[in-house]
C-alpha cells in the first residue's frame, strides 16, 4: 500500500509543521490532538486531510451531555418495546436495534475513514478517559449481542480542543500533539488568495494590515479570526471602495468585529 502523505490542498493551505504533525500522526498510527484559537482551522484540517487522501470523513460533534458510549453504539430499547407492542416481525433480533455511532461507523468501514472528534473539552472530564481503550486496541464489545466489533481498517483519527478543559494525562500520552498559530502575514496572504486569486494587493495589504492591528488591541475581547477577514476582504472588493484610509473609515466593520464594545474599544483608539 502506497505511503499516505497530507500535503494540504488549494482550499487548505497548512504550514509545513501541520503537515508534519498530520504524516506523524498517521505514520504512528496514533491520533492528532489539535489546539489553537477559534478561526485557525482546526475543524477544517480534517476534511482538508479527507479531500487530500481521497477518503471519507466521519464527524462526532462533541456536546457537554455526550458520553463515550454514544460514539460506540446505542441500543433503541424504545423502539424495541413498540415493535413488541404493535407485532412487529424480528423483535427478537436485537442487532436491528443496535445502532452505531461515528466511531463505531468507523471501525465497521470497509475502507479506511478519517474520524473528526470536534471539540472534546466540551464534554465531562472523564470523557477522554473513558475512549482510551477504545482508541488504543481498536475494538470494543457490545453487551447485548455479545459481539466484539474490531476496526476493519484503522482510521485517522483528528481530536479537536479549545482548551476549555484541561484533558487527562494519560490520554494526552496517547496523541500526537500540535497547537496551530494564528498565521502571520504571509501565511495569511497565502490563505487569502486561495479564495479569491484576483483580489487586489492593495486592497488585501490595506485590510491585513488594519486587521493585525485590530488583533494587537490588548481590551479586545473576541479577536477577529481568519474567516472574518476573508469575509473583510471580499466586502472591500465588492464594495469597489477606496482602501487607503481604512484604518480611519472602518468600513463594514461588523463583518471584522462582532461584539460591541469591541467596537467601541476600536474607535477609543482611533480618539
Amino acid at each position: 500500500m502506497a505511503e499516505l502523505k497530507f500535503t494540504g490542498t488549494g482550499e487548505y493551505v497548512a504550514s509545513s509543521q501541520l503537515m508534519e504533525s498530520v504524516n506523524i500522526a498517521i505514520a504512528l498510527q496514533k491520533p492528532l490532538l489539535i489546539k489553537g484559537e477559534p478561526g485557525t482551522g482546526k475543524t477544517m484540517l480534517a476534511q482538508a486531510i479527507a479531500d487530500s487522501l481521497e477518503k471519507k470523513l466521519l464527524i462526532w460533534n462533541i456536546k457537554s451531555t455526550t458520553k463515550a458510549q454514544d460514539g460506540l453504539y446505542l441500543y433503541d430499547t424504545i423502539q424495541r418495546l413498540y415493535d413488541g407492542q404493535f407485532g412487529e416481525e424480528g423483535v427478537d433480533q436485537i442487532e436491528k436495534y443496535i445502532k452505531l455511532g461515528k466511531l463505531g461507523e468507523a471501525f465497521a468501514a470497509e475502507e479506511q475513514v478519517v474520524l473528526l472528534i470536534d471539540e472534546i473539552d466540551k464534554a465531562d472530564l472523564e470523557f477522554p478517559n473513558d475512549l482510551l481503550w477504545e482508541l488504543d486496541q481498536m475494538e470494543f464489545y457490545i453487551h447485548e449481542t455479545r459481539k466484539n466489533v474490531k476496526a476493519k481498517h484503522r482510521p485517522i483519527v483528528i481530536i479537536t480542543s479549545n482548551a476549555e478543559k484541561e484533558l487527562p494525562d494519560a490520554f494526552l500520552r496517547r496523541c500526537i500533539f500540535h497547537f496551530i498559530d494564528f498565521p502571520d502575514e504571509i501565511l495569511m496572504e497565502e490563505i487569502v488568495k486561495t479564495h479569491y486569486p484576483q483580489v487586489e494587493e492593495n486592497v488585501l495589504k490595506n485590510a491585513m494590515q488594519v486587521f493585525y492591528w485590530i488583533r494587537s488591541i490588548r481590551d479586545i475581547r473576541k479577536k477577529p479570526s481568519t474567516s472574518e477577514l476573508i469575509d473583510w476582504v471580499n466586502a472591500l472588493s465588492l464594495s469597489g471602495i477606496d482602501t487607503e484610509h481604512l484604518r480611519k473609515e472602518l468600513p463594514f466593520i461588523g463583518v471584522v468585529l462582532k461584539k460591541d464594545e469591541d467596537v467601541e474599544t476600536i474607535r477609543h483608539s482611533l480618539d
